[in-house]
């Protein structure tokens, strides 16, 4: 087993940071809408009113995130997704537009539904929410695949398995690497979906109810699909990872903990861009920890991630 000790060359990022080195990810997958109540204290049960404190929406989503993610690290990124033509569907185009995100192919469908959750938070920052998955078609022969020969590389979540199997298929027969952000899904999806993917990288709870457990054991046995990486993101834990049949650790960043929202999605984000700038995984998992750590720095899903040269600077100060 080896650890993080040395972090690898990250002067491909360099290049990004600067433009020299243009890198473009697809990310495809969930795009929701959070309406958020902060709150004194929770609701007890029963029909019941209470006062809010402050209220916002915010956008969510992991590939979503993770798609602002990669635009404000520095590279251009385009969201392929649904939702439907109502006022949440387009208050989340507009958020992406002004992130910078490409979405041509974020589709707002006449008769969908957008996925939306009401979330209420309280004093000690225990949440009840309540979520609305979306209504929209699964079909995924709308997409414009011949637009994967610019990807650098691609990435999905397993929330729509038709798009993300459609995109994963078209990126392998162009040899454009795969990452697929390893969350909550029913084991057919990742069944179907894992043969397709280069580089797995798994939540804790997600692994542990696919493979039994979340320790390094069940992780090895993800092998089986075929992926080239398979790894699990452990929080303070930082991230355990199998290549070549070896296991690696990246230790997690010590910073003052604001808000984890998103961190996992940030995570993904930042190790698609690192794989397509062509960094070796030991160096793309360094850097993703960093840029969700600096995240972890400030309150919301998409505050305060950095752009590259930020993030590498961060790295600098850290052992």
């Amino acid at each position: 087993m080896s650890t993080s000790a040395n972090i690898g060359d990250l002067s491909a990022l360099a290049g990004v940071g600067s433009k020299a080195r243009p890198v473009h990810v697809i990310c495809l997958g969930l795009s929701a809408l959070d309406q958020v109540w902060r709150v004194d204290r929770p609701f007890a049960g029963g029909s019941e009113k209470i006062k809010a404190l402050a209220y916002g929406t915010l956008g969510g989503g992991m590939a979503a995130n993770a798609s602002v993610a990669v635009a404000k690290l520095g590279a251009t990124v385009a969201f392929w997704g649904r939702a439907g033509n109502d006022a949440a569907g387009h208050e989340m185009r507009s958020a992406f537009a002004a992130e910078g995100v490409d979405v041509e192919n974020f589709r707002l469908f006449p008769h969908g539904r957008s996925s939306v959750s009401g979330i209420i938070v309280d004093s000690s920052g225990d949440r009840q929410i309540v979520n609305f998955r979306g209504l929209f078609p699964e079909a995924a022969d709308w997409l414009p695949l011949e637009a994967v020969a610019r990807a650098s590389s691609v990435l999905a979540d397993p929330r729509w398995v038709e798009g993300a199997a459609t995109l994963f298929r078209e990126a392998r027969s162009r040899g454009i690497a795969t990452v697929l952000d390893g969350d909550m899904a029913d084991a057919e999806v990742f069944e179907r979906l894992l043969p397709l993917t280069d580089h797995a990288i798994f939540s804790e709870p997600a692994l542990a109810v696919f493979a039994g457990s979340a320790d390094d054991e069940s992780l090895a046995s993800v092998a089986r699909f075929g992926c080239r990486v398979m790894a699990v993101t452990r929080g303070e834990g930082g991230v355990s990872w199998y290549e070549n049949g070896q296991l690696h650790r990246q230790a997690a960043y010590s910073i003052e903990v604001v808000d984890t929202t998103g961190a996992g999605d940030v995570f993904h984000g930042a190790y698609a861009l690192a794989i397509g700038a062509g960094l070796e995984v030991r160096a793309a998992m360094a850097f993703s920890a960093a840029t969700a750590a600096m995240k972890c720095r400030h309150a919301g899903g998409r505050n305060g991630i950095p752009d590259i040269n930020e993030c590498l600077a961060f790295m600098r100060t850290k052992p």
